[in-house]
């Protein structure tokens, strides 16, 4: 299966999220979403400090997948400049509940 990669994604409300998320599992990018319905974000956009209320995900998904899954999300996301951030999940690599479960969701998509 090669190694578990986990996306976070933060975007204006739940909603986006949630279309997001649902169109990555069911196309078989990711094998699962968590999604953070309510966070507040401070950042500094076009040289002003911004404060607004987000949603995030976590999209879990493979190393041969993961850039499918962006292009997916950049092609989906409402934002100008989205986050997408990518993260390798050395712990899940002798975890094999978790790698098995991934496996069997992904395998269709990977083959």
């Amino acid at each position: 299966m090669g190694e578990v990669i986990f996306l976070y994604v933060t975007a204006p409300g739940e909603a986006a999220i949630t279309a997001m998320a649902d169109t990555l599992v069911t196309e078989g990018l990711a094998a699962c979403v968590n999604i953070l319905p309510r966070i507040r974000s401070v950042y500094r956009w076009k040289g002003a400090i911004e404060r607004s209320e987000e949603a995030a995900m976590i999209v879990k998904t493979t190393e041969a997948l993961a850039d499918k899954a962006r292009r997916r999300l950049e092609h989906l996301h409402p934002y100008e400049t989205p986050v997408i951030a990518a993260f390798s999940v050395v712990a899940a690599r002798s975890g094999g509940g978790f790698l098995n479960w991934m496996a069997c969701e992904l395998s269709e998509t990977i083959s």
